[in-house]
Protein backbone atom coordinates (compact mmCIF):
# COMPACT_ATOMS: atom_id res chain seq x y z
CA UNK A 1 0.00 0.00 0.00
CA UNK A 2 1.32 3.42 -0.94
CA UNK A 3 2.00 5.57 2.12
CA UNK A 4 3.33 8.78 0.59
CA UNK A 5 2.77 10.78 -2.54
CA UNK A 6 5.76 10.82 -4.91
CA UNK A 7 7.49 13.89 -6.33
CA UNK A 8 9.90 13.47 -9.25
CA UNK A 9 12.34 16.35 -9.73
CA UNK A 10 13.96 16.89 -13.14
CA UNK A 11 17.27 18.75 -12.82
CA UNK A 12 20.00 19.56 -15.31
CA UNK A 13 22.52 18.86 -12.55
CA UNK A 14 22.46 17.41 -9.06
CA UNK A 15 25.03 16.64 -6.37
CA UNK A 16 27.94 15.92 -6.39
CA UNK A 17 27.95 18.54 -9.16
CA UNK A 18 28.00 21.84 -7.25
CA UNK A 19 25.88 24.85 -8.06
CA UNK A 20 23.04 26.97 -6.74
CA UNK A 21 20.24 24.88 -8.28
CA UNK A 22 21.82 21.68 -6.98
CA UNK A 23 22.04 23.02 -3.44
CA UNK A 24 18.52 24.41 -3.70
CA UNK A 25 17.13 21.01 -4.69
CA UNK A 26 19.15 19.11 -2.10
CA UNK A 27 18.01 21.35 0.74
CA UNK A 28 14.40 21.41 -0.40
CA UNK A 29 14.08 17.62 -0.76
CA UNK A 30 15.74 17.10 2.63
CA UNK A 31 12.63 18.75 4.12
CA UNK A 32 10.05 17.37 1.69
CA UNK A 33 11.11 13.72 2.11
CA UNK A 34 9.42 13.63 5.52
CA UNK A 35 6.01 13.70 3.82
CA UNK A 36 6.84 12.64 0.24
CA UNK A 37 8.83 9.97 -1.57
CA UNK A 38 11.42 11.77 -3.69
CA UNK A 39 13.00 10.82 -7.02
CA UNK A 40 15.51 13.01 -8.84
CA UNK A 41 16.21 12.64 -12.57
CA UNK A 42 19.38 14.42 -13.61
CA UNK A 43 22.43 14.20 -15.88
CA UNK A 44 25.31 11.91 -15.06
CA UNK A 45 28.64 12.92 -13.56
CA UNK A 46 32.03 11.21 -14.08
CA UNK A 47 31.90 7.70 -12.58
CA UNK A 48 28.27 8.26 -11.55
CA UNK A 49 25.78 5.41 -11.22
CA UNK A 50 22.69 5.47 -13.41
CA UNK A 51 20.49 4.59 -10.41
CA UNK A 52 21.15 4.90 -6.69
CA UNK A 53 19.66 5.96 -3.35
CA UNK A 54 21.36 8.65 -1.24
CA UNK A 55 19.79 9.63 2.11
CA UNK A 56 16.47 8.02 1.08
CA UNK A 57 16.42 10.03 -2.16
CA UNK A 58 16.16 7.97 -5.36
CA UNK A 59 18.44 9.31 -8.11
CA UNK A 60 18.48 8.47 -11.82
CA UNK A 61 21.39 9.84 -13.87
CA UNK A 62 20.99 10.17 -17.64
CA UNK A 63 23.99 9.70 -19.99
CA UNK A 64 25.43 12.87 -21.55
CA UNK A 65 27.82 13.82 -24.34
CA UNK A 66 31.23 15.21 -23.35
CA UNK A 67 30.52 18.78 -24.60
CA UNK A 68 29.61 21.77 -22.42
CA UNK A 69 28.84 19.17 -19.77
CA UNK A 70 29.62 21.53 -16.87
CA UNK A 71 27.43 24.33 -18.20
CA UNK A 72 24.82 22.77 -20.48
CA UNK A 73 24.67 18.98 -20.66
CA UNK A 74 23.49 17.36 -23.90
CA UNK A 75 21.68 14.11 -23.16
CA UNK A 76 22.75 10.98 -25.00
CA UNK A 77 19.55 9.18 -25.97
CA UNK A 78 21.07 5.71 -26.07
CA UNK A 79 20.00 2.34 -24.65
CA UNK A 80 20.75 3.42 -21.06
CA UNK A 81 18.65 6.56 -21.51
CA UNK A 82 15.70 4.57 -22.85
CA UNK A 83 15.93 2.08 -19.96
CA UNK A 84 15.95 4.87 -17.37
CA UNK A 85 13.02 6.74 -18.94
CA UNK A 86 11.03 3.50 -19.15
CA UNK A 87 11.60 2.83 -15.44
CA UNK A 88 10.49 6.35 -14.55
CA UNK A 89 7.39 6.18 -16.76
CA UNK A 90 6.39 2.87 -15.17
CA UNK A 91 6.58 4.27 -11.65
CA UNK A 92 3.69 5.88 -9.80
CA UNK A 93 4.12 9.67 -9.79
CA UNK A 94 1.93 12.35 -8.20
CA UNK A 95 3.91 15.49 -8.99
CA UNK A 96 6.68 16.46 -11.39
CA UNK A 97 8.82 19.49 -10.56
CA UNK A 98 11.36 20.76 -13.09
CA UNK A 99 14.12 23.10 -11.98
CA UNK A 100 14.88 25.77 -14.63
CA UNK A 101 13.31 25.97 -18.10
CA UNK A 102 16.33 25.62 -20.37
CA UNK A 103 17.79 22.18 -19.62
CA UNK A 104 16.84 19.13 -21.69
CA UNK A 105 15.79 17.40 -18.47
CA UNK A 106 12.93 19.90 -18.17
CA UNK A 107 11.69 19.02 -21.66
CA UNK A 108 11.75 15.33 -20.69
CA UNK A 109 9.87 15.97 -17.44
CA UNK A 110 7.27 18.06 -19.26
CA UNK A 111 6.69 15.33 -21.86
CA UNK A 112 6.23 12.65 -19.19
CA UNK A 113 3.85 14.88 -17.20
CA UNK A 114 1.76 15.60 -20.28
CA UNK A 115 1.70 11.96 -21.42
CA UNK A 116 0.70 10.60 -18.00
CA UNK A 117 -1.45 13.58 -16.93
CA UNK A 118 0.75 14.31 -13.89
CA UNK A 119 0.65 17.57 -11.95
CA UNK A 120 3.50 19.73 -13.28
CA UNK A 121 5.42 22.66 -11.75
CA UNK A 122 8.50 24.49 -12.99
CA UNK A 123 10.76 26.39 -10.60
CA UNK A 124 12.70 29.09 -12.41
CA UNK A 125 16.13 30.21 -11.19
CA UNK A 126 17.12 32.98 -13.60
CA UNK A 127 16.33 36.65 -14.08
CA UNK A 128 17.31 37.05 -17.76
CA UNK A 129 18.64 34.97 -20.63
CA UNK A 130 21.53 32.72 -19.64
CA UNK A 131 24.96 33.87 -20.85
CA UNK A 132 28.09 31.81 -21.59
CA UNK A 133 30.13 34.98 -22.32
CA UNK A 134 30.25 34.21 -26.02
CA UNK A 135 28.16 36.46 -28.26
CA UNK A 136 27.56 33.83 -30.94
CA UNK A 137 26.73 31.03 -28.49
CA UNK A 138 24.56 33.40 -26.45
CA UNK A 139 22.64 34.50 -29.57
CA UNK A 140 21.70 30.95 -30.50
CA UNK A 141 21.29 30.01 -26.83
CA UNK A 142 18.68 32.74 -26.37
CA UNK A 143 16.78 31.50 -29.42
CA UNK A 144 16.89 27.97 -28.04
CA UNK A 145 15.73 29.12 -24.58
CA UNK A 146 12.81 31.02 -26.12
CA UNK A 147 11.87 28.04 -28.31
CA UNK A 148 12.08 25.59 -25.42
CA UNK A 149 9.94 27.82 -23.21
CA UNK A 150 7.24 27.99 -25.90
CA UNK A 151 7.26 24.19 -26.14
CA UNK A 152 7.01 23.84 -22.35
CA UNK A 153 4.05 26.21 -22.20
CA UNK A 154 1.99 23.77 -24.30
CA UNK A 155 1.80 21.51 -21.22
CA UNK A 156 0.28 24.33 -19.11
CA UNK A 157 2.64 24.00 -16.12
CA UNK A 158 2.55 26.24 -13.07
CA UNK A 159 5.62 28.43 -12.71
CA UNK A 160 7.31 29.54 -9.51
CA UNK A 161 10.44 31.67 -9.15
CA UNK A 162 13.07 31.41 -6.45
CA UNK A 163 12.70 35.18 -6.10
CA UNK A 164 10.30 37.92 -7.16
CA UNK A 165 12.95 39.01 -9.65
CA UNK A 166 12.65 35.63 -11.38
CA UNK A 167 8.89 36.08 -11.64
CA UNK A 168 9.39 39.50 -13.23
CA UNK A 169 11.60 37.87 -15.86
CA UNK A 170 8.96 35.21 -16.60
CA UNK A 171 6.66 38.01 -17.79
CA UNK A 172 8.98 38.32 -20.82
CA UNK A 173 7.34 35.04 -21.91
CA UNK A 174 3.87 36.25 -20.85
CA UNK A 175 4.02 33.87 -17.89
CA UNK A 176 2.26 34.92 -14.70
CA UNK A 177 3.98 32.98 -11.91
CA UNK A 178 1.85 31.22 -9.31
CA UNK A 179 4.15 32.23 -6.46
CA UNK A 180 7.67 32.32 -5.04
CA UNK A 181 9.55 29.36 -3.59
CA UNK A 182 12.43 31.32 -2.11
CA UNK A 183 15.95 30.01 -2.16
CA UNK A 184 16.69 29.58 1.54
CA UNK A 185 19.10 28.32 4.16
CA UNK A 186 19.01 26.25 7.33
CA UNK A 187 18.95 28.38 10.45
CA UNK A 188 21.99 28.23 12.71
CA UNK A 189 23.57 30.33 15.41
CA UNK A 190 27.01 31.86 15.01
CA UNK A 191 29.31 33.91 17.18
CA UNK A 192 31.39 36.35 15.18
CA UNK A 193 34.93 37.24 16.22
CA UNK A 194 35.14 40.97 15.53
CA UNK A 195 38.29 41.63 17.56
CA UNK A 196 40.69 40.69 14.74
CA UNK A 197 43.21 43.20 13.42
CA UNK A 198 42.91 41.84 9.90
CA UNK A 199 39.66 42.09 7.93
CA UNK A 200 38.80 38.94 6.00
CA UNK A 201 36.97 39.28 2.69
CA UNK A 202 35.62 36.37 0.65
CA UNK A 203 33.71 35.25 -2.41
CA UNK A 204 32.22 31.77 -2.81
CA UNK A 205 30.78 30.50 -6.08
CA UNK A 206 31.63 29.54 -9.60
CA UNK A 207 34.80 31.16 -10.87
CA UNK A 208 33.68 32.29 -14.31
CA UNK A 209 34.13 35.68 -15.92
CA UNK A 210 30.47 36.70 -15.68
CA UNK A 211 30.50 36.25 -11.89
CA UNK A 212 32.59 39.45 -11.65
CA UNK A 213 35.47 37.88 -9.71
CA UNK A 214 38.06 39.93 -11.57
CA UNK A 215 36.39 43.17 -10.46
CA UNK A 216 36.74 41.95 -6.88
CA UNK A 217 40.39 41.04 -7.43
CA UNK A 218 41.17 44.46 -8.89
CA UNK A 219 39.43 46.26 -6.02
CA UNK A 220 41.38 44.16 -3.53
CA UNK A 221 44.69 44.99 -5.22
CA UNK A 222 43.90 48.71 -4.95
CA UNK A 223 43.05 48.45 -1.24
CA UNK A 224 45.54 45.94 0.15
CA UNK A 225 48.38 48.45 0.34
CA UNK A 226 46.30 50.73 2.60
CA UNK A 227 44.48 48.19 4.79
CA UNK A 228 45.27 44.96 6.60
CA UNK A 229 42.98 42.74 4.54
CA UNK A 230 42.88 39.21 3.19
CA UNK A 231 40.84 37.93 0.22
CA UNK A 232 39.72 34.37 -0.47
CA UNK A 233 38.00 33.40 -3.72
CA UNK A 234 36.59 29.90 -3.25
CA UNK A 235 35.14 27.72 -5.97
CA UNK A 236 35.98 26.24 -9.33
CA UNK A 237 35.38 27.19 -12.93
CA UNK A 238 36.94 27.94 -16.29
CA UNK A 239 38.32 31.29 -15.05
CA UNK A 240 40.22 29.88 -12.08
CA UNK A 241 43.59 29.39 -13.80
CA UNK A 242 43.41 32.89 -15.28
CA UNK A 243 42.75 34.34 -11.83
CA UNK A 244 45.60 32.37 -10.23
CA UNK A 245 48.03 33.51 -12.91
CA UNK A 246 47.05 37.18 -12.81
CA UNK A 247 46.24 37.67 -9.11
CA UNK A 248 48.51 35.23 -7.24
CA UNK A 249 48.33 37.06 -3.88
CA UNK A 250 44.67 35.98 -3.43
CA UNK A 251 43.77 32.71 -1.67
CA UNK A 252 42.21 30.08 -3.96
CA UNK A 253 41.17 27.01 -1.92
CA UNK A 254 39.21 25.54 -4.84
CA UNK A 255 35.79 23.91 -4.55
CA UNK A 256 34.80 23.47 -0.90
CA UNK A 257 32.32 21.20 0.84
CA UNK A 258 29.34 22.91 2.43
CA UNK A 259 30.88 22.57 5.91
CA UNK A 260 34.12 24.17 4.75
CA UNK A 261 32.21 26.97 3.01
CA UNK A 262 30.41 27.75 6.26
CA UNK A 263 33.69 27.71 8.20
CA UNK A 264 35.19 30.13 5.68
CA UNK A 265 32.15 32.41 6.02
CA UNK A 266 32.29 32.23 9.80
CA UNK A 267 35.80 33.68 9.58
CA UNK A 268 34.76 36.20 6.90
CA UNK A 269 34.01 39.81 7.86
CA UNK A 270 32.88 41.07 4.45
CA UNK A 271 31.37 38.87 1.76
CA UNK A 272 31.37 40.22 -1.79
CA UNK A 273 29.09 38.93 -4.56
CA UNK A 274 30.12 40.98 -7.63
CA UNK A 275 28.04 38.97 -10.11
CA UNK A 276 27.13 40.12 -13.61
CA UNK A 277 25.27 36.84 -14.18
CA UNK A 278 21.46 36.37 -14.47
CA UNK A 279 21.02 35.05 -10.93
CA UNK A 280 17.84 33.75 -9.34
CA UNK A 281 18.40 34.06 -5.60
CA UNK A 282 22.13 33.62 -4.89
CA UNK A 283 22.66 30.88 -2.31
CA UNK A 284 25.98 32.38 -1.28
CA UNK A 285 24.22 35.61 -0.21
CA UNK A 286 22.01 33.62 2.15
CA UNK A 287 24.91 31.56 3.49
CA UNK A 288 27.02 34.65 4.09
CA UNK A 289 24.17 36.42 5.86
CA UNK A 290 23.47 33.40 8.06
CA UNK A 291 27.14 33.41 9.07
CA UNK A 292 26.93 37.12 9.96
CA UNK A 293 29.02 38.51 7.13
CA UNK A 294 28.54 42.11 6.04
CA UNK A 295 27.47 41.78 2.39
CA UNK A 296 28.36 43.86 -0.65
CA UNK A 297 26.62 42.66 -3.82
CA UNK A 298 25.47 43.68 -7.27
CA UNK A 299 21.76 44.02 -8.00
CA UNK A 300 21.33 40.63 -9.63
CA UNK A 301 18.41 38.26 -9.21
CA UNK A 302 16.71 38.40 -5.84
CA UNK A 303 19.66 40.01 -4.04
CA UNK A 304 17.69 43.20 -3.32
CA UNK A 305 14.91 41.12 -1.77
CA UNK A 306 17.43 40.24 0.95
CA UNK A 307 19.50 43.45 1.00
CA UNK A 308 16.43 45.66 0.83
CA UNK A 309 17.95 48.61 2.68
CA UNK A 310 21.39 50.06 3.39
CA UNK A 311 20.93 48.89 6.97
CA UNK A 312 20.93 45.27 5.79
CA UNK A 313 23.61 45.26 3.08
CA UNK A 314 25.27 47.30 0.37
CA UNK A 315 24.30 47.19 -3.31
CA UNK A 316 27.21 47.96 -5.62
CA UNK A 317 27.49 48.86 -9.31
CA UNK A 318 29.11 46.40 -11.69
CA UNK A 319 32.47 48.13 -11.88
CA UNK A 320 35.77 48.18 -9.99
CA UNK A 321 35.54 51.81 -8.90
CA UNK A 322 32.23 51.53 -7.06
CA UNK A 323 33.18 48.19 -5.54
CA UNK A 324 36.44 49.65 -4.26
CA UNK A 325 34.60 52.64 -2.77
CA UNK A 326 31.97 50.47 -1.03
CA UNK A 327 34.57 48.10 0.36
CA UNK A 328 36.62 50.97 1.69
CA UNK A 329 33.56 52.48 3.40
CA UNK A 330 33.33 49.35 5.59
CA UNK A 331 37.08 49.09 6.14
CA UNK A 332 36.99 52.64 7.52
CA UNK A 333 33.92 52.04 9.70
CA UNK A 334 34.04 48.79 11.64
CA UNK A 335 30.93 49.68 13.68
CA UNK A 336 28.94 49.91 10.44
CA UNK A 337 30.35 46.57 9.32
CA UNK A 338 29.25 44.87 12.56
CA UNK A 339 25.79 46.47 12.36
CA UNK A 340 25.31 45.09 8.84
CA UNK A 341 26.43 41.64 10.01
CA UNK A 342 23.82 41.51 12.75
CA UNK A 343 21.00 43.02 10.68
CA UNK A 344 21.37 40.69 7.70
CA UNK A 345 21.52 37.67 10.02
CA UNK A 346 18.17 38.60 11.56
CA UNK A 347 16.62 39.31 8.14
CA UNK A 348 17.55 35.87 6.82
CA UNK A 349 16.52 33.99 9.96
CA UNK A 350 13.11 35.67 9.83
CA UNK A 351 12.44 35.25 6.09
CA UNK A 352 14.64 32.75 4.25
CA UNK A 353 14.74 29.32 5.93
CA UNK A 354 14.17 25.93 4.29
CA UNK A 355 11.45 25.10 6.77
CA UNK A 356 9.32 27.99 5.52
CA UNK A 357 10.04 27.31 1.83
CA UNK A 358 9.28 23.58 2.10
CA UNK A 359 6.02 24.39 3.91
CA UNK A 360 5.04 26.72 1.05
CA UNK A 361 5.84 24.04 -1.55
CA UNK A 362 3.77 21.42 0.29
CA UNK A 363 0.82 23.79 0.63
CA UNK A 364 0.89 24.42 -3.12
CA UNK A 365 1.22 20.75 -4.07
CA UNK A 366 -1.67 19.68 -1.85
CA UNK A 367 -4.00 21.99 -3.79
CA UNK A 368 -3.49 19.77 -6.85
CA UNK A 369 -3.33 16.30 -5.34
CA UNK A 370 -5.94 13.79 -6.51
Amino acid sequence: MKNKKRIVFFNGFYLPHLGGVERYTSNLVSKLKKNYDITIVTCNVPNGKKHEFIDDIEIYRLPVFNILKDRFPFIKKNKIYKEVIKQICNSEIDHIICNTRYYQTTRIGVKIAKKKNIDLSIIDHSSSHISLSNRIIDFFGNIYEDYLTKQILKANPRFYGVSKKCNEWLKYYNIEAAGVFYNSISKQSVKKANDKDKVYISYVGRIIKEKGVENLAKAYMLLKEKYNIDLTIAGDGNYLEYMKNNYPSINYPGSLSHDKVMKLLEKTDIFVHPSMYPEGMPTSILEAGMMKCAIIATDRGGTKEVLDSNQIGIIVKENVEDLCEKLESLLKDKKKMIKLQNNVYKKICDNFTWESTAKKVEEELRKYEK
